[in-house]
């Protein structure tokens, strides 16, 4: 094993291990004091199950980050303090929600705002996107609401495709795995950002056990409020620190999946004339059980089609923007005809949920 290649892979071993450790502790913690996410009309599950599986991704992580990374990068030290915000933020929407008093969408995007905003305080930024006609632009001022903007998607696609066992762990190891091999392979990453994805693919796969169906515990919006926005702040301090001409291509297509089920519930939903924060029994995940499908065969195909992304990512890269803006295109095309064949785009009335 290459020298340099050891660092991150003792990062996701201790992350990994320090999560598998710890989630037992976190289940018992959550029975303990009642954090049981009942059964309810949205979800799949049938019995009460705990939801602070988020607080063990988060200890497993940073326990891997200081052991090998430190603290010695302020990026770092804002990582720490805006990702145990947003973890206190998830935390106060799971518990509400058992109280019958979630978070209004307000309160919580206000408080995904801040934690965004600590982040950028520390030196957070997104310096370069990519110019379609060629090179790189220097994003200057507007790097500051765009990294932003980058935080607040990342979080809520993540967020928002937690429906099913282990579905938003297993894509998130994936997409961090993805940012990893990248960073290593073609050096076109920050150390930084590859240090952050490492420890977070680690504290996914040690979780994964336990959360994969059937699951003894969930992450809840603790866990999936996190590690969405150690996602993309290690996106921004991996390949978008660089002026790598596809650097924004990378980060996209690890997240793929998640982006175009978003995308999709938006477009679904404003043309049902439903308000698009509105939760409905549509997304992918569901469509793909309304089709048959049992819940582990959902997961393992949408983790199929993630881990597809993340090899075109790869692609993006080391290939060139042509050859692999070709994949991508057709990659997207067969994503949208699948999309159609098994509704995700029907314009009818939504079997929406409110709240």
């Amino acid at each position: 094993m290459a020298p340099t290649l050891v660092p991150y892979v003792v990062t996701f071993g201790i992350a990994c291990v320090a999560a598998y450790t710890l989630t037992p502790l976190a289940r018992r913690l959550a029975v303990r004091v009642g954090a049981l996410h009942p059964p309810e009309p949205r979800s799949v599950h049938t019995r009460p199950t705990p939801f602070l599986g988020g607080l063990a991704i988060y200890l497993a992580f940073w326990v891997a980050i200081l052991a090998v990374a430190g603290l010695g990068e302020p990026e770092t030290l804002g990582l720490l303090i805006g990702g145990t915000l947003i973890l206190g933020v998830g935390l106060w929407d799971d518990t509400g929600k058992r109280a019958g008093r979630p978070l209004r969408a307000g309160v919580k995007l206000a408080g995904q705002a801040v934690a965004a905003a600590v982040a950028l305080g520390f030196g957070v930024r997104i310096e370069w996107v990519t110019n379609p006609w060629g090179g790189m632009i220097f994003t200057g001022v507007w790097g500051i609401p765009l990294t932003v903007l980058w935080i607040l998607a990342v979080v809520n696609v993540v967020n928002l495709v937690d429906g099913l066992d282990g579905l938003a762990a297993g894509i998130i190891a994936i997409a961090a795995v993805t940012l990893v091999f990248i960073g290593i392979t073609t050096g076109q990453a920050a150390p930084l950002g590859v240090f952050l994805a490492a420890g977070l693919a680690g504290g996914a796969a040690g979780f994964l056990p336990y959360n994969f169906n059937p699951a003894k515990i969930f992450m809840g919006d603790t866990g999936s409020l996190f590690v969405g926005y150690v996602l993309a702040v290690a996106a921004v301090e991996g390949t978008l620190k660089s002026a790598a001409t596809v650097g924004l291509g990378v980060p996209l297509l690890a997240l793929g999946v998640p982006i175009l089920d978003t995308a999709f519930a938006i477009v679904r939903r404003t043309a049902n004339g439903r308000p698009i924060y509105e939760a409905d029994r549509d997304h992918l995940h569901h469509r793909l059980l309304a089709a048959g499908l049992t819940h582990r065969q959902a997961v393992l195909l949408i983790w199929l089609v993630s881990a597809f992304f993340g090899v075109s990512a790869f692609a993006l890269v080391k290939v060139g923007l042509a050859p692999a803006a070709t994949v991508v295109l057709l990659l997207f095309a067969m994503v949208f005809l699948g999309a159609r064949k098994v509704g995700l785009l029907a314009i009818r009335p939504s079997r929406h949920l409110r709240h």
